[in-house]
């Protein structure tokens, strides 16, 4: 669902209230086409969110913490240098339009009054958010666009002045279908110039539709077209409605689009890891005839007399064989009689020591698979930029990654933990990858604390604090339901959950991230359970 232009402007009449004649005092980008202004505005501190994502445009004021790259970007910088301290002047939106214009008064370097414009196209896979000097120049934009004379298109790079997008008029199809619904299609011009003039000059009851539990749409007025199978629940504001409409599609997609190289570099290398087993296992499987090998050198070596250089076959009685039958030996006729028995030996001893290797090297890469497995798990749970870069740098320590090239050393980031609060009233911290999970289980929780992990399947790493005492029974339940949750087993009916103190937790010497042992545990059925899973959560 997109932001259509009347719910737009019902946005911008709260924008408008709140920051009018603020002031801009910090300036942030959490995403590649997202900005957050937090304003001193009328009212107090606010933030409004500016996104010329394509995929869901909008402007709104918003409460949502929303994380930051370890670096601001460029397009970001740029605002801070052009807009910190600014004042916002005027806040326009043409009619039935999806472009928003941002008049500022700045200060330049000197110290000198200038003006500054934020120019938001929220037109869908056209969308982009532009900043532009006193002149009407671009000084950027997130998306850049080379134009084409030909066909008209606009060129957006900066440099260049501005020119705006030419007027499209458009009725939103929600709101044609609710007036047809309502049998007001006949003045549908007239109907649409009422609400323009409603939702700029007095407040709406912003509604979100809600269907089998999911949001499916929103609009500025009730909806009546759809029957009792869509829930209508009515908000106090368009931006919480959007904040929480967007808020976990948002979230998604973003994560996903970051994490999008390393799923890619994960599945290729466990791919590979697995072809490689596989042909390993198979050249174990073959190692087991060895025996017979040395058999057959015994049997040639005893009959070396019957022998002649030359032959490539030779039928000779089976000492071996009960039945004292014979049985027919290959040879090289190129080589001597002692020669053939001879290789059959080294055979023997090439395949006794191949099994030796194979066994440790299918050992090796049954673990290598495992851990694969274990950031493939890891990269579903991430939330952000920092819990996908914290994914990035494990690869990169354990090898899957090239580190990158430049002097220094490279910025390491820090994720956070899960957090949640039992009905018990007990702590419980969950890792999302194999590095949070290291740092949870093996330094940051105590020997008397609880550890609880899925039985014999990939999850996160959880730790039920106790302060040394003992878990109430509700707590351990929900523990393990969460644990459940944030496994390999989230589908699955019931999985089994192993709960111990932190004590009997132990990481083998050279074990990969995330790996460990543990004994003296308890183990109880826990059934995944998404709203128990959203209720406990904390942070």
């Amino acid at each position: 669902m997109a932001l259509d232009a009347l719910c737009l402007a019902a946005a911008l009449r709260e924008v408008r209230e709140a920051v009018l004649g603020g002031r801009i005092d910090k300036i942030a980008q959490p995403g590649p086409h997202d900005v957050v202004l937090s304003v001193r505005g009328n009212t107090g501190n606010v933030k409004v969110f500016l996104s010329a994502d394509p995929a869901h445009p909008r402007l709104h004021l918003t409460t949502l913490e929303r994380e930051n790259p370890a670096s601001p970007p460029l397009f970001c910088i740029l605002l801070r240098k052009h807009l910190s301290g600014a004042r916002i002047l005027s806040i326009e939106q043409p009619y039935m339009e999806r472009t928003v214009t941002i008049a500022l008064e700045a200060t330049n370097e000197l110290g000198d009054k200038v003006s500054r414009t934020l120019v938001l196209e929220a037109m869908g896979r056209h969308a982009d958010l532009l900043l532009l000097d006193g002149e009407g120049r671009i000084i950027d934009c997130t998306r850049k666009v080379e134009g084409d004379l030909a066909s008209g298109t606009r060129q957006l790079l900066p440099g260049l002045f501005y020119r705006a997008p030419e007027p499209r008029f458009g009725i939103p199809p929600l709101l044609e279908r609710e007036l047809r619904f309502r049998g007001e299609e006949g003045e549908l011009s007239g109907a649409i110039q009422t609400m323009w003039d409603a939702v700029k000059e007095y407040p709406s009851t912003p509604v979100m539709l809600v269907r089998d539990g999911k949001p499916v749409d929103f609009s500025f007025l009730p909806i009546l077209q759809y029957g009792p199978q869509t829930e209508s629940r009515e908000y106090p504001s368009f931006g919480a409605l959007l904040d929480e409409f967007y808020a976990a599609k948002e979230q998604t997609e973003r994560v996903r689009r970051r994490g999008d190289d390393l799923l890619r570099t994960v599945r290729s290398a466990r791919e590979r890891t697995a072809r490689k087993l596989e042909n390993q296992r198979l050249e174990l499987m073959a190692t087991q005839d060895r025996e017979r090998l040395r058999e057959l050198g015994d049997i040639l070596t005893t009959n070396l007399h019957l022998l002649e250089r030359g032959r490539s076959t030779v039928k000779l009685q089976d000492y071996y064989d009960p039945d004292m039958c014979e049985v027919e030996i290959r040879l090289d006729p190129l080589l001597s009689p002692q020669q053939n028995a001879a290789r059959y030996y080294k055979d023997y001893n090439k395949a006794k020591n191949a099994e030796a290797a194979l066994t440790v090297q299918i050992e090796k890469g049954e673990g290598d698979l495992a851990y694969l497995d274990s950031v493939l798990e890891a990269l579903t749970l991430a939330e952000g930029e920092r819990d996908i870069q914290e994914i990035r740098q494990e690869l990169t320590d354990s090898g899957y990654l090239k580190k990158k090239g430049g002097k220094g050393k490279e910025k390491r980031v820090a994720g956070k933990t899960m957090e949640f609060r039992t009905d018990g009233g007990l702590r419980v911290s969950v890792g999302k990858n194999n590095t949070q999970n290291d740092q949870l289980t093996a330094k940051r929780a105590g020997k008397w604390d609880w550890w609880v992990h899925t039985q014999k399947m990939h999850g996160s790493h959880e730790i039920l604090w106790t302060d040394g005492g003992d878990p109430d029974e509700v707590s351990v339940a929900q523990a393990a339901v969460l644990a459940a949750w944030f496994s390999q087993g989230r589908e699955a009916g019931k999985v089994p959950v192993d709960y111990t103190q932190v004590r009997y937790v132990k990481k083998p010497a050279g074990a990969k991230p995330g790996m460990v042992v543990y004994t003296t545990y308890q183990t109880m059925m826990a059934e995944p359970d998404e709203d128990l899973v959203k209720r406990l959560r904390v942070k």
